[in-house]
């Protein structure tokens, strides 16, 4: 069967608005629009799904309301663009409303976190969901009581309904500044996929991908397409980050769309944040990727009917064996 993605395009949007904080506005995000697909294409399960990379776009000392009112402001900004672009599914970084605060271990950052559902932001996307017709991957810092924090994604329907949420199973706490134990409970919801009627899709957040047992259960559960929102800086994940979601890919027969944010962090500056956000197909290919060091709007179209055509080449489900893993299990 022939490879039914697009080509793509670079489209550069109006320059905005500038900063709150009086300083200079970053450069508008490029949008990577898909050509015209064909009429032979049209009848096919074409997906288009788009990624949003964001640097910080506060300064280090602004307050914790000022640093979520500016990344909000932002990302509902860069929403509109990829819904405009004909975005049918959109998925946020890790945390999005704020900076990667776990570079340091301090509890102000207990302040940023909010209810799912039922949080202000939940709701505000919930409402831009209904108006856009969107579906949304919205991860941010989860309050289930006080002292009970989790790392989460919300999913929400196009209509703005609220589909349920993944909690981030793997917690890290390793040098140079990824001290996630201080924030996180370990997630303890499993693996769901979601129905959104034209897509299932499931979520693993930052670290999570360096864990093959989640991926095989998101594939096992239906997942079509899993995205990975996360927060990760050059060094040694640099290089797998090109290497470990594409080998999911191929061993379970979906996409996967790795989301990665922008730029060094003051006041911590752990490192660079480099972008490389991209579209990964059943097949292990790259299929859209955007650049290392820019706010950008990532799009991409993509062809669920791959899936079945992948899997009935690569017959992993059917010859896996269960039944010889058990020591995978053991505490």
């Amino acid at each position: 069967m022939k490879n039914k993605l697009t080509h793509h395009q670079q489209v550069r949007p109006p320059a905005p608005e500038p900063s709150r904080f009086g300083e200079p506005a970053p450069p508008a995000p490029a949008i990577m629009a898909p050509i015209a697909i064909s009429p032979r294409e049209t009848m096919s399960r074409i997906v288009r799904c788009s990624l949003i990379q964001a640097t910080n776009a506060a300064p280090p000392d602004a307050s914790l309301e000022a640093t979520k009112q500016a990344m909000l402001d932002k990302h509902v900004d860069y929403i509109r663009q990829a819904a405009a672009a004909g975005a049918q599914i959109v998925c946020l970084q890790e945390i999005f409303y704020g900076p990667y605060f776990c570079a340091e271990q301090t509890t102000r950052w207990y302040d940023f976190t909010e209810p799912i559902p039922g949080g202000p932001t939940i709701r505000l996307m919930q409402d831009l969901a209904r108006e856009l017709h969107i579906a949304l991957i919205v991860p941010i810092y989860e309050v289930e009581q006080q002292g009970l924090y989790y790392n989460t994604a919300a999913v929400i329907q196009n209509d703005g309904a609220y589909l349920g949420k993944y909690r981030k199973t793997h917690i890290p706490h390793v040098a140079p500044g990824f001290w996630e134990k201080f924030y996180f409970r370990p997630g303890n919801l499993g693996y769901p996929v979601f129905d959104l009627g034209f897509a299932k899709i499931g979520v693993y957040i930052c670290y999570d991908r360096h864990f093959p047992e989640g991926a095989r259960a998101l594939g096992l559960n239906g997942a079509e397409i899993v995205f990975n929102p996360s927060a990760t800086v050059a060094g040694l994940s640099e290089y797998l980050w090109k290497l470990e979601q594409p080998a999911h890919c191929v061993a379970n027969g979906y996409f996967i769309g790795a989301i990665n944010r922008v730029g060094v962090e003051a006041p911590w500056n752990i490192g660079e944040f480099y972008g490389s956000s991209y579209f990964c197909d059943p097949r292990g290919q790259i299929v859209a990727q955007a650049s290392r060091d820019h706010d950008e709007v990532l799009a991409a179209d993509l062809d669920l009917d791959k899936i079945a055509e992948v899997r009935k080449t690569w017959q992993f489900f059917r010859d896996r064996r269960p039944d010889m893993y058990e020591s995978l299990v053991k505490a």
